[in-house]
Parts: structure tokens; C-alpha cells; sequence
């Protein structure tokens, strides 16, 4: 069980105040989480876009987006600075200085140079977006934290527990990197362990397969055994152990027939997935059949917090990945 709220959070950010960027301002979904955010006074929005077609649409949705911070990347006054910036950044990559300018008037790329530059502190985006047009100019910019290779995702999964305090279940990595290796599973376990800490979580770790414990064979069960392996040795004192299959890790019961000397089995809350197939899978089944709120992707790995809405979200999902958003930027974390 672990104390997860988002009044926590809020907490945090009223302490340490914060502005996010928001990449597309014209839509309904990102004008109503940036009316509740302004209407509460703990996260600045900054919403991308032009001034008029924002408050238009705004007007029309009957929003009150007064005192956000609106920038066009074709009135933004230092462009030229951005730009300069930018190509310092691609050197090499970028062919003209016509090119980086280009990519520059795109919500996607313009809102995540202001994170670079430091006039935000975090950026959401995806509401129209893909993941890849939201993660690409992240890692081109943003780039991955130093000793980390890649960026990858997790899931927080939160249900009332009937003791009174959540269920809050970390899954990663369930929507960037399709087929990681036993390297960057290592990775993902460790930026999850970290996010899971996070949310209150006490990481006890799952290296998933549909082997427990050599019960199966083939490369994708040594795949995870030989990742749970080095995550335990990098990380002494977290409880991970794989592989082993989901209902060895979860049901006390089976844990005792299939896995019983395990540390792990059977109190798992932090599930490390072996692809992005199983983790998406994973996580949507805990969400729809299991009556999880499901809160993510978050993404890990990153010099400063870029995440990823999916394009089905809800106003209110915009709200809560914000304040979780800009959460990873202030002092406390």
C-alpha cells in the first residue's frame, strides 16, 4: 500500500512554483486543464500557438484561460536567439539555418527549445500529437540524463485499497522502447524503481516472462533472467527478482508452489515488462478490467520533465499528468 495523492504533489508546487508548457494551446482538452490550473494558482500554463485562435477557441468551449501565458513561435521576440541555439544543439544535423527555422514554428519543437532555454520548467504534450513527435524533439534537445541511453517509459496504476490507503502499481515500459535488450531493461528498471519512489511506492520488482523461475525456455526468458540478474546486482538493496510470470509475482498462493524461495513473488508492486507489447497490454487490462486509474506515460530518462498525453485523454487526464509534470521539476525530487 503506499499514500499516493496528487495533494502531495500540489504541495510541492506551491512551494516551488512551476510553468508548463503545453504544445498544442487550440485544444479543448488543454484549455480546460489550463482553466482549472489558473482558476488554483500552483502551476503557470504556458499554452503554444497564436493569441487570437487560442482565445477563440477558448471563448467557444467557454474556458477562462485569463492570465496564461500564450507564445507563437512567429511572435516569439527571441527567435533568432532560439534558433541559434537550436543549431549550436544539431550542429551537423540541421542543414540551413531555413531548415532549423522550420522546425522551429512547430508547437512540438518550439515548446520543447523553452524547457531547453529555461523559459519553462516542463512540458506536456500528445493531446494531437504522436508519442514520437512528442519524445523525438526531447531527445534531440532535452537529451538523456548523463549515464542513462535511452529514454523509456512507466505507468503509475492507483485504485482505492481496502484498508483506506491506494493501491499504486509502477509498470514500465509500456509505451516507448518496442524490444529492449537486457542493457536497457536494466535501465528501465531502475528509472521505474525511481518513479515508483516517487508515488510512495516501496519498489519491490518483477522482471516479467511466462517463465517463473526456469520453468520456460528461450532467449526472450533469458533475456529476462539475465536483466533481473544485473538489476540485482546494481541495486543490492531493492528486492527484484525474474523472471517469472505475473501470477508468481502477484498471488501469495501461487508464489508458494511456483517460486518460493523468491523475495519477490507474490508481493510484487513495480513490474518491469519484456517489451512494449506485453507492457501496453499489461497495463490497459489493469486499467479497463481491474478499475485502475491509470496515470502515464511518464517519461523517464531526461534531463528535465517532457511527457506524453495519449490522443484519447480526458481534460481532467491533461490536469492530473500536468501536476504530475511539473512534479519532477521541483527541489523535493
Amino acid at each position: 500500500m503506499a499514500k499516493f495523492g496528487f495533494g502531495q504533489m500540489i504541495d510541492r508546487l506551491k512551494k516551488d512554483h512551476k510553468t508548463i508548457v503545453f504544445t498544442e494551446g487550440t485544444d479543448a482538452r488543454i484549455l480546460e486543464a489550463s482553466s482549472r490550473l489558473l482558476a488554483s494558482n500552483f502551476l503557470k500554463p504556458i499554452l503554444i500557438g497564436d493569441e487570437d485562435e487560442i482565445y477563440d477557441c477558448a471563448e467557444e468551449s467557454g474556458f477562462n484561460i485569463r492570465g496564461a501565458n500564450i507564445i507563437s513561435p512567429y511572435k516569439f521576440d527571441d527567435f533568432d536567439k532560439m534558433v541559434d541555439e537550436f543549431m549550436e544543439i544539431r550542429k551537423g544535423k540541421v542543414a540551413s539555418r531555413e531548415d532549423a527555422e522550420k522546425l522551429l514554428r512547430q508547437n512540438n519543437y518550439f515548446g520543447t527549445m523553452l524547457v531547453k532555454m529555461g523559459y519553462a520548467d516542463c512540458l506536456l504534450g500528445g493531446a494531437t500529437y504522436s508519442t514520437a513527435d512528442t519524445v523525438r524533439p526531447a531527445l534531440q534537445l532535452i537529451k538523456t540524463k548523463p549515464g542513462n541511453t535511452i529514454v523509456s517509459s512507466c505507468f503509475i496504476l492507483v485504485r482505492p485499497g481496502a484498508t483506506g490507503e491506494n493501491v499504486v502499481l509502477a509498470m514500465g515500459d509500456c509505451g516507448i522502447n518496442i524490444n529492449p535488450n537486457e542493457d536497457e531493461l536494466v535501465e528501465i528498471a531502475e528509472e521505474t524503481i525511481n518513479c515508483a519512489k516517487i508515488f510512495g511506492v516501496d519498489p519491490c520488482v518483477a522482471f516479467l516472462s511466462y517463465s517463473t523461475n526456469g520453468s520456460g525456455a528461450g532467449p526472450d526468458v533469458d533475456k529476462m533472467r539475465n536483466a533481473a540478474n544485473k538489476a540485482k546486482a546494481r541495486n543490492p538493496l531493492v528486492p527484484i527478482d525474474g523472471e517469472m510470470q505475473f501470477d508468481a509475482a502477484v498471488s501469495p498462493s501461487v508464489a508458494k508452489k511456483k517460486h518460493p524461495n523468491s523475495p519477490v513473488a507474490g508481493h510484487a508492486n513495480t513490474f518491469i515488462f519484456p517489451d512494449i507489447n506485453a507492457g501496453n497490454i499489461g497495463y490497459k487490462i489493469a486499467q479497463r478490467m481491474g478499475n485502475f486509474e491509470a496515470y502515464g506515460p511518464i517519461l523517464l530518462g531526461l534531463n528535465s520533465p517532457i511527457n506524453d498525453l495519449s490522443r484519447g485523454c480526458t481534460a481532467t487526464e491533461v490536469y492530473s499528468m500536468a501536476i504530475i509534470t511539473a512534479a519532477f521539476a521541483t527541489k523535493e525530487l
